[in-house]
């Protein structure tokens, strides 16, 4: 039971994923489509959608910590050197952003990214694809382990 509970939060967790990564162009403009209007870091929201996830499905209190631990090192290291990053590069557009306001920027125009469409090409571009083959691999050992314990 917690396999199959802790895989579909953790699929959610991938979609958002997602959603997220087909309306970031990384690097090149601060991205306010998508989810991105209601969240800065959506792409590590799904992330750690996907750990509580894995968590519950391995139904083991010493893997959750570790994926706890593993989540909140890495993913607030991650979040600092993005946001410097952010800032360096676009400024005040960024600090709009943060604040609320009209998001959009790119390096050349102050207008761009909002409103973009999902575009599975960008998903592409953005190597989703990773973190899909990971989530796979992690499922395949959690059904693996299941199967060994004689737990199907």
């Amino acid at each position: 039971m917690s396999l199959a509970v802790g895989v579909s939060i953790a699929a959610c967790g991938e979609a958002i994923r997602v959603w997220a990564a087909g309306h970031l162009n990384k690097s090149r403009e601060v991205t306010s489509s998508g989810p991105y209007r209601w969240c800065a870091h959506p792409l590590y929201v799904g992330s750690s959608v996907m750990g509580v996830g894995l968590a519950v499905a391995s139904a083991n209190l010493i893997v959750a910590s570790v994926i706890a631990v593993y989540l909140t090192v890495t993913l607030t290291a991650a979040i600092r050197t993005e946001e410097a990053f952010l800032r360096r590069t676009f400024g005040e557009g960024y600090e709009r952003y943060r604040s609320g306001g009209e998001a959009g920027v790119d390096a050349k125009d102050a207008t761009s990214g909002s409103g973009r469409p999902f575009s599975l090409a960008q998903v592409r571009v953005n190597r989703e694809y990773r973190a899909v083959i990971g989530l796979g691999i992690a499922v395949l050992l959690l059904v693996l382990k299941a199967t060994y314990n004689k737990l199907f």
